[in-house]
């Protein structure tokens, strides 16, 4: 499936979605409308490795047959089922019953069945504790199949999920089976939702575009970027992760095989969900990621909390986009906290700096750090100031990007990506000005890839260029109060053009000249006519 098709694909799966959601908000339907994405990607993947594993024993149905070859194996094999689920286990890492398949659960909608819901309710019980090596607790836990908002009765929500099933399958019939081309849509109907749910989309998505940026830069060399991308990335960590755009972001650019363990960490259980969904919707195997539902402020993640220096874990890329400014309460004992104690606490008023401490701590010596920050961050005083100090002394603060105002979703204001490195080569810091750089948008302004390509490869190169980057010495900076204010180091005023006065005057002599021919001309016909002369026009005046 091209570019143009699957673009088609998300238009025509968010075209149903707002047609069929009725007085339903946007984000309870979301929840609906990809949990059934998720199980056909899942259903389509199963089957595809079914039809390898039973090669010709894999019953052929002619075309307009509605059954499903697989519940016909397993009625005709019964003996066999075992083995055949043990082999699956082993090779994609997961096993569906056939009552719970897509293409089952589409022909119950099909047939307005009354037996939809509880068969929906039973698959997704089955995916979540015994479909998978690991265990995916609660992963269709906001799927309330028994909410009133799909009708009053049993057999009311069990006619509108007949209608919502039907026509996505619908929707899907017409493009061609790639499964990959359903990763693409579940990520594009992320985004179409996050567009219509406002400031609340802050809490799961990243624009794939900022989400570009963050991934090309943490997989260059940490110490020599300019010799492009590491070969593997052993693991990234993405500590409020959202739905996972970022993680899968690196993958994307690394490689299916490029990175050895994605990592994340998201406190909204709904965010949680979709993440995990997403990660097995882009092929990634359960056994290749770990997302982790808690607080990460709060550290509430045991793993996380280990003490031994050999066991605690590190990551080799760390790329993030938490909340804002976000309000927190510090516990009394946290001054003394691990990821805290060399710099400081955060104010209350903001936890961007406990947010950059806590994925910072966990960074590798040769890793690369990239987050998205407000622009405060960049200058603002009190605890938020001696924190960006310490960080500047120690040279941990590589670059600094300031980005438009108005990417994102929830928030208008102007944001910045800082690049942290622990052992950094240079000893100045990069500053990249791209506010000015964009495409403005209806709602929201965009980066083409001509600005994302520019912005990477001024971080690759470390080039400098007038009133866009320039390297900063630490004296520079020390002499600026360590106040990273990019508008300090790179001017946004535009230069007046030199003009040549000499050429000027030559050019205002001729045009002198030329009036007075044109008025002595002029001054021929007034004297024809008897009238006065215009001054100026007389030979010698």
């Amino acid at each position: 499936m091209n570019d143009k098709d699957q673009k088609q694909l998300g238009k025509t799966l968010w075209n149903i979605a707002d047609r069929l959601r009725g007085a339903m908000m946007a984000d309870d339907f979301r929840d609906y409308m990809l949990a059934f994405l998720f199980l056909r990607y899942l259903s389509d993947n199963y089957e595809v490795a079914a039809r390898k594993e039973l090669g010709p024993d894999y019953p052929a149905l002619p075309v307009g047959d509605g059954r499903v070859p697989l519940s016909l194996w397993y009625a005709s094999n019964p003996g066999d089922v075992a083995d055949f689920e043990k082999q699956m286990r082993r090779k994609v890492h997961y096993v569906i019953k056939p009552d719970h398949l897509w293409a089952s659960i589409a022909n119950l909608a099909r047939n307005d069945s009354g037996d939809l819901l509880d068969t929906l309710r039973d698959g997704f019980k089955y995916i979540e504790n015994e479909s998978f090596q690991s265990t995916f607790n609660g992963l269709f836990s906001e799927i309330n199949l028994g909410s009133e908002k799909l009708g009053r009765t049993h057999a009311d929500k069990n006619k509108k999920l007949c209608e919502i099933i039907k026509e996505i399958a619908r929707g899907l019939a017409e493009f061609s089976t790639d499964i990959d081309a359903l990763g693409d849509a579940y990520e594009y109907l992320i985004g179409q939702f996050a567009a219509g749910s406002g400031k609340k989309a802050g809490e799961f998505y990243t624009p794939q575009q900022i989400s570009g940026i963050l991934s090309a830069i943490v997989i260059l060399d940490s110490q020599e970027p300019a010799t492009g991308k590491v070969k593997q990335l052993g693991s990234v960590f993405d500590f409020a992760c959202g739905s996972g755009s970022l993680l899968l972001n690196v993958r994307k650019r690394m490689g299916p095989h490029g990175v050895g363990k994605i990592v994340g960490q998201e406190k909204n259980i709904t965010t949680y969900n979709l993440a995990r969904m997403n990660m097995l919707l882009h092929g990634v195997k359960d056994t290749e990621f770990e997302i982790y539902h808690g607080d990460t402020l709060l550290n509430e993640w045991d793993h996380l909390r280990e003490t031994n220096p050999a066991k605690m874990p590190k990551f080799d890329a760390v790329v993030a986009n938490p909340p804002f400014s976000y309000r927190w309460e510090p516990k009394d004992d946290m001054s003394d906290d691990v990821r805290f104690k060399n710099y400081g606490l955060a104010p209350k008023s903001a936890a961007d700096f406990a947010f950059l401490l806590h994925g910072f701590h966990y960074l590798k010596d040769q890793g690369v750090m990239a987050i998205i920050l407000p622009h405060g961050v960049l200058f603002r005083g009190g605890a938020e100031e001696r924190i960006r100090t310490k960080l500047l002394k120690d040279g941990h603060i590589d670059t600094v990007i300031g980005l438009p105002a108005n990417l994102f979703y929830s928030t208008g204001i102007p944001v910045c990506i800082l690049v942290l490195k622990k052992c950094k080569k240079f000893d100045d810091v990069l500053f990249i000005n791209a506010a000015e750089h964009f495409e403005k948008g209806k709602r929201q302004n965009v980066l083409l890839d001509e600005h994302i390509d520019k912005i990477v490869h001024t971080y690759q190169h470390r080039k400098e260029e007038d009133r866009y980057s320039r390297r900063v010495t630490m004296d520079r900076i020390e002499a600026e109060s360590y106040n990273l204010n990019i508008s300090r180091y790179i001017s946004n005023a535009k230069a007046e053009p030199e003009i040549d006065l000499e050429a000027t005057h030559r050019q205002l002599v001729e045009i002198e000249k030329t009036i007075r021919a044109a008025t002595q001309r002029h001054n021929v016909f007034l004297r024809e006519l008897n009238l006065p002369a215009l001054p100026g026009g007389e030979a010698g005046e």
